[in-house]
């Protein structure tokens, strides 16, 4: 049997977490989740997740720093980051792409939408 991809959500909130864990879930993943940066990013050495979806705006620590953060820790260096912004926060590209986050994703978004983006981050993935 094929062991399931496992994807970290980071979101400070509870309804964002519920909705994109259960589509995942449907979609075949594993999902673990944190309401803050700093516990995502324990999550996120112990667990190494395939993927990691981060809120940006968050406690302890906001996307951005989670994000910057697992590029200098040898072992989750090569995990891909996509965050999540409120709509009309704009999060400057440079910071982005110093941070290594493949795609940023604006609140309200379609669960559907999400997972595509997901599946195709992770088909682009070496093996």
């Amino acid at each position: 049997m094929k062991e399931k991809l496992k994807i970290l959500v980071v979101d400070d909130e509870v309804h964002i977490l519920h909705v994109v864990a259960l589509k995942f879930r449907n979609a075949g993943y594993e999902v673990i989740t944190s309401q803050d940066g700093r516990e995502g990013l324990e999550l996120a050495q112990v667990e190494r997740p395939a993927l990691i979806i981060t809120d940006y705006q968050m406690p302890h620590l906001s996307g951005l720093e989670l994000a910057r953060r697992i590029r200098h820790i040898p072992s989750t260096r090569e995990i891909p980051v996509l965050m999540l912004t409120a709509r009309g926060f704009s999060v400057d590209q440079a910071a982005l792409q110093a941070a290594g986050i493949e795609i940023c994703i604006e609140k309200p978004f379609g669960p559907r939408e999400l997972l595509r983006r997901v599946d195709e981050i992770l088909q682009e993935q070496p093996v």
